[in-house]
Parts: structure tokens; C-alpha cells; sequence
């Protein structure tokens, strides 16, 4: 007779063979744990080691690195084309200011249906209409000066002149008015240097121009000016917004107010023009697509970054402003542009590689 039993191969007992049972495989040893002994341990303990999946974006970056990477490369970059663009279509058919502004406005109200399918209300909460309506009538205000001075004088002068402006004026509104948010040794050393560029490309053109333009250069550096000042108002306010889908309802609102404001206006201060070239009407298309994106690009940045410093990293809109300028227009660049350029560049690079470091401190702690 035989008997099966767990002993050690061919043990002989009492005239008796005892054959051993035979185990499954190593891959099968789950079976021989219990739910209460190091199964569920090992698994959690799994799950523990298993990294969080964070990108490298969220793993290196703060929240004002993110804004001031979104204000280089969106609102900066995209924005150094606008400039160009708006003078050849004025120089192709003699297309205004306010009626390019009109086209893009018309763009910005295409966005009430995303709004409708959402089931948002177009202008916000009606607790925040008053700022909000404030915000659209201050970036038609800014825009449309803009627009102008890029037909009056160059459009790289225009443009840093107009970042100029919105960066002294938003740096200064911030320190008066925000007490939370301090700027630190490096954002100064890169505002400081924005600022050194932007005199380094202004002053000698004013100073080495012919006094038969000198009338001219002046009101087109004056509404420049005026609109760097409402651009960074409109900054400034938009920060303070903290509804839902706050980009979309700014967007769709400066839209109304914007075509409105146009269709009033236009006729008493420009003389529409209706042309059928084909370049005039895809410099305006453009125009209308990338102020779009631009839009939307600063003032993302500006809800998590210092105005100031979305403001300096929008300085990047010259350099590409006066690459286009170069070799699209033909317009000559100085020494004293190029350099500024530079020193622009050099800025930026310096707030860029100090808010990336403080992100990756941050995200190892």
C-alpha cells in the first residue's frame, strides 16, 4: 500500500514508499499565499514605488516658470508677426487700423458658441461684468493705438516702445498696489536689463531723426506709448478675475465691445477700404489668428506669473518684430537695434534660468 505525503524524495519508512507531491512553478506561487499574508503587502508596496507619472512640464516647472514660457513663446513670439503684417496690409492697399482691428474682433465673437455648448454665460458672472466689460475697453483702447503707430512709424520701434511703456507702467502698478508678491534679485536684474535694451533701440532714433519726421515719429511714439500703458492695465485687471472659463468670456467680450466700437468709429476717423487682394486680406487673416492666440497666451501668464515679468518676457515680440521687419519689409536694423536686441535676449535668459531652477527645488522637496 502507498501513501502520499510531503517528505523528502525517496524516504523509506516502516516498508512503506513515500512519494512527494510536486509544487507548481515559481510563476504560480500566489497560489500558496493567503490574502491576509505578503500578497496585498507586496502589491501596495508596489504601488508606493510606482512613480506619480508627472510629466516633465509639472516635474520642472513652477507655476510661474509655465507663465513666463507661455508669455515667451505664445505671447511674444506669436505677437512679432503682428506688427508686419499690419503695416504690409497697409502698404498693399492702405487697409486702416481699426478696420484690421474690426476683422479680429469679429474672430473673438466666434468663440460665444464654445461658450453656449458649455453652458457658460458670455460675459461671466453678473457680479463680474463691471471689470470685465472695463478689461475689453481698455485692450480695444490699447490695440488700436498700436495698430496705429505700426502704420505711422516702424514696426520694431512701435513694438518696443509699446512693451517699454507696459513694463514701466505695469512694474509700477504692482509695487503699489500687490503687497503679496515681491520680485527678487534676478527678476530686477532681468526687468533692469529689458528696460537698458529697450532705451538702447529708442533713444538714438529719436535722436538721429529728421526733423521733417520728427512731428510724425513723435504721435506715433505717443500712441504707442499710450498703448504699452493700456496694455498693462488690462494685465492687471485680468488678474484679478477668478471665474470660470475667465480666458474665453475676456476674449468673446473684448470681441463685443471691440466690433462695436469700430463700427462706430471707423467711419468718422478712417476711411474704410474695401480691396480684393489676395495679400492684404491673408496678412489680415493672420493678423486675426495669431492676436488670438497671443491673447490668450498673456493672459494666461499673467494669472500665474508677475505682471512685470510677463510683461518683460513679451519683450521677445521685438526681437521678432524686427527679424521680420529686416528681411520681409526690407527696413534697415541699426547697431543700436541689434544690440538692444541682445540685451533683451539676455534678460530673458537670466529670469528664465532662475525660475526654472527655484521650479526644480521646489519639485524636489
Amino acid at each position: 500500500m502507498f501513501s502520499v505525503c510531503e517528505v523528502s524524495p525517496g524516504r523509506v519508512q516502516g516498508g512503506r514508499l513515500y512519494i512527494p507531491m510536486q509544487r507548481p512553478a515559481d510563476h504560480g506561487e500566489d497560489r500558496w499565499t493567503t490574502p491576509g499574508e505578503h500578497g496585498a503587502g507586496d502589491k501596495q508596496g508596489a504601488d508606493e514605488k510606482k512613480p506619480e507619472g508627472r510629466s516633465w512640464w509639472e516635474c520642472h516647472l513652477s507655476d510661474t516658470a509655465k507663465g513666463l514660457v507661455v508669455a515667451l513663446f505664445g505671447g511674444g513670439l506669436l505677437a512679432g508677426f503682428v506688427a508686419p503684417f499690419t503695416r504690409i496690409a497697409y502698404q498693399a492697399s492702405r487697409m486702416p487700423s481699426l478696420e484690421i482691428l474690426l476683422f479680429r474682433c469679429l474672430l473673438h465673437m466666434a468663440l460665444g458658441p464654445v461658450l453656449k455648448l458649455r453652458h457658460m454665460p458670455l460675459f461671466g458672472p453678473r457680479q463680474a461684468w463691471r471689470p470685465i466689460f472695463i478689461h475689453a475697453f481698455i485692450n480695444v483702447v490699447s490695440i488700436g493705438c498700436a495698430y496705429t503707430s505700426f502704420m505711422v512709424i516702424p514696426a520694431g520701434s512701435a513694438t518696443t516702445i509699446r512693451k517699454g511703456a507696459s513694463t514701466l507702467c505695469s512694474t509700477l502698478m504692482s509695487l503699489l498696489i500687490t503687497t503679496t508678491t515681491r520680485l527678487s534679485a534676478y527678476d530686477w536684474v532681468g526687468l533692469l536689463g529689458s528696460m537698458a535694451g529697450l532705451c538702447l533701440i529708442v533713444v538714438p532714433e529719436l535722436v538721429w531723426s529728421e526733423k521733417a519726421s520728427l512731428l510724425i515719429n513723435i504721435f506715433g511714439y505717443v500712441l504707442a506709448t499710450l498703448g504699452g500703458l493700456a496694455l498693462a492695465v488690462a494685465l492687471i485687471i485680468f488678474r484679478t478675475f477668478s471665474h470660470p472659463a475667465k480666458l474665453a468670456t475676456a476674449a468673446f467680450t473684448f470681441g463685443v465691445v471691440g466690433s462695436l466700437l469700430c463700427a462706430m468709429l471707423a467711419p468718422w476717423l478712417q476711411e474704410p477700404v474695401l480691396t480684393s487682394d489676395s495679400l492684404t486680406w491673408s496678412c489680415v487673416a493672420s493678423i486675426a489668428s495669431l492676436a488670438l492666440l497671443s491673447f490668450f497666451c498673456a493672459n494666461y501668464a499673467v494669472s500665474k506669473a508677475h505682471p512685470a515679468l510677463v510683461c518683460a518676457f513679451l519683450h521677445s515680440e521685438v526681437v521678432v518684430t524686427m527679424a521680420v521687419q529686416y528681411c520681409v519689409l526690407s527696413e534697415p536694423l541699426s547697431a543700436y537695434a541689434v544690440g538692444g536686441a541682445g540685451v533683451i535676449i539676455g534678460s530673458i535668459l537670466v529670469v528664465t534660468a532662475h525660475s526654472v531652477g527655484c521650479g526644480r527645488q521646489t519639485g524636489s522637496h
